[in-house]
Formats: structure tokens, sequence, C-alpha cells
């Protein structure tokens, strides 16, 4: 999986404002209405993979595609509400951000072992341990969120280690999701890096 955020040179004060006062009106509320839809297709989907890869050891080509399409949605969106990014994140599955680039390769088999072990122990193995420190890494994170508003409020920079912190959240995060979703084999490493 590859997920990297640009940092900008400049980030927009106005922009920034915009967001923080009215971004629940003109990007939360339209984006999420949206995406709360998708989000109940694409966990049909996961349910009906789960199934086919069982079976055949191959996740479906476009069913794939549809996911990674709104996992890129949902990193857009958030990438803007959490400032990473000025510009207004794009509708629909399909678009790309000169901002944010992510990717996950196909895969050509699906471990079918795996799968069942991610279905009955995934919990165990998987979200106990990656919840507990995402939890503590999210508030982290909301801390450092915080922070980087006023200092991009005051010098239009975006602190370079506290981007790459934030990003490393989300990066985390996506890839735990992408692992239990079956989207991939590889176990997430329990950090943020590239």
């Amino acid at each position: 999986m590859e997920l990297t955020i640009k940092t900008q040179d400049r980030y927009s004060r106005l922009q920034l404002l915009l967001r923080t006062f009215f971004g629940w009106l003109y990007i939360a509320i339209p984006h999420g209405i949206i995406l709360f839809f998708l989000g109940i297709w694409s966990a049909i989907l996961t349910f009906v993979a789960f199934w086919i890869v069982l079976f055949t050891g191959k996740y479906p080509k476009t069913m794939f595609d549809y996911q990674v399409g709104f996992n890129r949605w949902n990193l857009r969106v958030n990438t803007a509400m959490m400032n990473l990014s000025d510009g207004y994140p794009g509708f629909g599955l399909d678009v790309q951000d000169e901002n944010l680039n992510f990717n996950l390769e196909y895969p050509e088999k699906i471990s079918r072992v795996l799968l069942l072990l991610r279905l009955f122990l995934g919990w165990l193995y998987v979200m106990i341990p990656h919840g507990f420190l995402l939890f503590f890494r999210t508030i982290a994170t909301m801390v450092i969120v915080f922070i980087s508003w006023f200092a991009v409020l005051f010098t239009g920079k975006y602190p370079a280690v506290f981007h790459e912190y934030v990003t490393g959240l989300m990066r985390w995060n996506t890839r735990v999701n992408l692992y239990i979703a079956f989207l991939t084999d590889q176990y997430p490493p329990f950090n943020g890096k590239a």
C-alpha cells in the first residue's frame, strides 16, 4: 500500500478558517451523506467478496477497485478536514487529488487460511493490539492537529514533522482497515511509516 500526502509550500489561511468554521457544512455533510451510502455498499461487497475469496482464492477485480476508490475518497475528505491539504476534495471513486496519492496493488491471490483467521480471530490479533495503540496515537494526533492549526494560521506553513505524524496515523489506520477488509494479506505494521 502506498499513501502519501504532499506537504504544500504554503497553506491558505482563508481556507483554513473556512474549513474550521464551515467545513462541517460544505465538506463533511455532503461528502458524509454520500460516503455513508457508499459505505453500506462497501460492507455488502466485503461480505460477498469474502465468500468469493473463500471459494476461489481471488478477490474480484471490480469489487477491489470499488473498495480502493471508496478508501481514496474517505482519505481525501479526511485530509481536507485535518487541514493536511488545501482545496476541495473531489466527489467520485475515480477522482485523483494532486496532494494525495493512495494506491493498493491488486493481489493475484488472497490466502484462504488468512481469510478465515481474520474472520474468527481478527479481533484478537489485529483489532485489540492495533486499536489500543491507535487510540492513543489518535489522541496525540488531535493535539498535533490543534497546534498545527495555529502554525498554519500564523505562518502559512504546516510543520513538516507534524504533517508526517498525522499522515502516519492515516497510513496506519488505512493499513489495518485494508487488512481486516480482506483486501491484502500483508499484516499491518505497528507504525505509520511509508
